[in-house]
């Protein structure tokens, strides 16, 4: 008997190829000092170290009066009001058997031990002292009441944002709380993103009523790209190349220049027309991956001469499953994030899903009001509406049914697309 022509390679477990994958991916070496106001995402170079306490000293949590406790340990204690602080201001030592006016954010003045709100306060007029002067402390304190204490979010010297941490909106405002106004990051990874298919024409050069049979608008492309920005990437869009392959080797050869990944969607198959294969490999090297997981089978990784290569494949939901899932990781570790692992939560299926498949499957859903799961009832990888209806994927191991109930691990698209 002859041997078949071409014999199909055997498929990739995701963790195995996540793990290779991520092996290739050396941290990019070169970092650039930003504003605080424009590092929203960007990836710290080193730890951010405080030179100062936060809060810097004691202050009040609360408006109200700032007293000792041993001089209203009784209850309805009148006390004079000998002076006011407000946030920005230092106020004087407490003298005993007085209170002081105090504002949200003003230094605990030397002696006082606690502030009463100003709720549990009587302000009154007492014969001969102007209004204003006394104040009636209804509420017995306890020490350390409605104070912050120095240090008590940041302490000097402590580390408080480290390494390889993806900076996010409250990370910008916890470095400004400690006087930093730039920011030491790893620079951008620069990545040169086309596609690959004669089939394909753009949004706007040809309308919808003028579409040659066969013809379809790229999709990928308008995805991509916005997943790479996100991601924090400078993007250099090379457009769509055609199916040829002296085309395709002067894509990647211009591509290859100051870029650290090409990105290409469609052409990592076998067939005739799929080009991307023997124009990488004239330039560097390929491997092709067949990896267990649905949508998404075909992925390439390699090298034109040293810029990393990926290739997705054309499927538009393919595309987009299988650039979370790997390329987004490869991204994060090019930058230095430590921490790159997705994470799943169990959530209760509200479907049935009896067509258990040899691949690990990615079942695109979306949360209920009732808390559970519903799922889009056209999975097939071609079909983008379903993850713009959903908003997220089920993580389902390979073989597995799903019985409606049944704890399901839920991934949300929040979680990949941050």
């Amino acid at each position: 008997m002859n041997a078949p022509l071409h014999s199909a390679p055997p498929l990739k477990n995701l963790d195995s190829a996540l793990a290779e994958l991520l092996g290739f991916a050396a941290v990019l070496t070169d970092e650039e000092s930003v504003s605080t106001f424009d590092a929203d995402g960007r990836v710290l170079a080193h730890d951010v170290v405080s030179a100062l306490h936060v809060p810097p000293q004691d202050n009040s949590s609360m408006d109200g009066y700032a007293v000792r406790c041993a001089d209203v340990s009784q209850g309805q204690a009148v006390l004079p009001v000998t002076q006011r602080i407000a946030a920005g201001s230092c106020g004087e030592p407490l003298a005993p058997l007085s209170a002081a006016r105090i504002f949200t954010g003003a230094p605990i003045p030397p002696g006082a031990d606690a502030v009463v709100m100003q709720e549990d306060c009587e302000v009154f007029k007492d014969d001969g002292v102007p209004e204003g002067s006394k104040v009636r402390i209804k509420a017995v304190p306890v020490p350390g009441q409605w104070i912050r204490r120095a240090g008590e979010d940041v302490t000097i010297g402590s580390v408080v944002l480290s390494k390889g941490e993806r900076l996010t909106p409250a990370s910008l405002g916890l470095a400004a709380s400690i006087g930093m106004n730039l920011l030491p990051v790893v620079r951008r990874p620069r990545v040169a993103l086309f596609s690959t298919g004669d089939e394909l024409v753009m949004p706007g050069d040809v309308a919808p009523g003028q579409m040659k049979p066969g013809n379809i608008y790229n999709s990928n492309r308008f995805f991509l790209r916005a997943l790479l920005l996100r991601l924090g990437c400078e993007v250099s869009d090379l457009g769509i190349v055609p199916d040829r392959l002296d085309a395709t080797v002067q894509a990647l050869q211009q591509a290859a220049q100051q870029h650290d990944l090409i990105l290409t969607s469609g052409g990592v198959s076998v067939g005739e027309e799929d080009h991307i294969k023997p124009a990488v490999q004239s330039l560097g090297t390929l491997d092709l991956w067949q990896i267990a997981i649905k949508p998404g089978k075909p992925f390439a990784y390699g090298r034109v001469q040293e810029v990393h290569f990926i290739g997705l494949p054309g499927n538009p939901v393919s595309s987009f499953v299988t650039f979370l899932l790997l390329v987004r990781p490869f991204l994060l570790k090019l930058q230095g994030v430590t921490q790159v692992a997705i994470k799943s939560i169990a959530v209760p299926a509200h479907f049935t899903w009896t067509r258990a498949d040899k691949r690990r499957e990615f079942l695109r859903v979306r949360r209920n009001a009732a808390g559970g799961l519903d799922l889009f009832p056209n999975q097939s990888s071609g079909v983008l509406t379903s993850a713009v209806w959903g908003d997220g994927v089920v993580d389902n191991p390979p073989g597995q049914t799903i019985q409606h109930g049944d704890a399901v691990r839920f991934i949300p698209f929040s979680e990949m697309l941050g």
